[in-house]
């Protein structure tokens, strides 16, 4: 690395004026990101050593408010882009310790002013304090990133499992595919009575020709489901009734009465429903 230092009177200035040293100095101190760089710029549109003499602007010059949004608009991009936070810890740690030998140099070339005790320790509580508030800053907004997407996520996968189709003014059709479990049979309930107010549906065909299992405390929740259908002015007719879950019922001794109406297969179903309907 390059002994020679170009002088400047403020420490930012002296930062910028010896970009390159400040580069070898942090890519030397950053072993396992170093060899990353270009991936992450190349998958996050992130450049990691312009982003560096940023923040190290930010810090030196106390810029705490755009040190901030900086460390906001960060977290959200490796979120974004699912990054590898290990990287990023190192990085920071990295351009931290870069920081402290700069300012030792700046030191060297600057002994006549030099620092004074106080002034050094002011410095290091400034600079340490500013390094932590970025790095608490990009984790919380990684965090509410990831958090979001997370939910808008769990929205849609709650919104397919529950998938509504109208077939006509009255008419709508609810295809159950796969497992059934205790969380998704409480969407399947707020989902259902919410959509048949919303919709006005007056017939609610639920086919269960794609389940896959359906568990006994389920299956009684499934009955106080249909219970809330027929409250609601609508009548349900389920289709596609398995062998293994008919024969669970009638051992649990479950019964759906007169709450609902059964028929072979949705096909079938279908067809009666339209004709009647013309």
């Amino acid at each position: 690395m390059s002994a020679e230092f170009i002088n400047k009177e403020e420490i930012s200035e002296f930062i910028s004026a010896n970009r390159m040293n400040f580069k070898e100095k942090l890519l030397s101190e950053a072993v396992n990101v170093r060899n990353k760089i270009n991936d992450i710029l190349e998958k996050g549109n992130i450049d990691l050593l312009k982003n560096a003499e940023k923040l190290a602007l930010f810090i030196a010059e106390n810029r705490e408010d755009e040190l901030i949004d900086f460390a906001k608009i960060e977290g959200i991009a490796w979120a974004q882009h699912s990054l590898t936070l290990a990287f990023k810890l190192e990085w920071v740690h990295a351009i931290r310790r870069t920081l402290w030998y700069f300012l030792y140099q700046y030191d060297l070339l600057n002994a006549e002013k030099g620092f004074s005790g106080k002034k050094f320790f002011d410095l290091e509580k400034r600079i340490n304090d500013r390094v932590d508030q970025f790095l608490n800053t990009f984790f919380i907004s990684y965090s509410d990133y990831k958090d979001q997407q997370l939910m808008s996520q769990r929205k849609l996968v709650e919104n397919l499992s529950v998938p509504i189709i109208p077939i006509d003014s009255s008419i709508a059709v609810l295809p159950l595919i796969g497992m059934v479990d205790t969380y998704r049979v409480h969407t399947l309930e707020e989902k259902v009575l919410m959509e048949i107010n919303n919709l006005r549906i007056q017939t609610l065909i639920i086919d269960l020709s794609g389940m896959a299992e359906m568990e006994l405390d389920v299956i009684v929740q499934f009955e106080k489901i249909l219970n809330g259908i027929q409250m609601m002015g609508c009548k349900a007719v389920l289709t596609g009734l398995r062998v293994e879950l008919v024969r669970k019922m009638i051992n649990a001794g479950v019964s759906f009465d007169n709450q609902v109406a059964t028929k072979g297969t949705l096909q079938q179903t279908l067809k009666e429903h339209l004709i009647l309907d013309k």
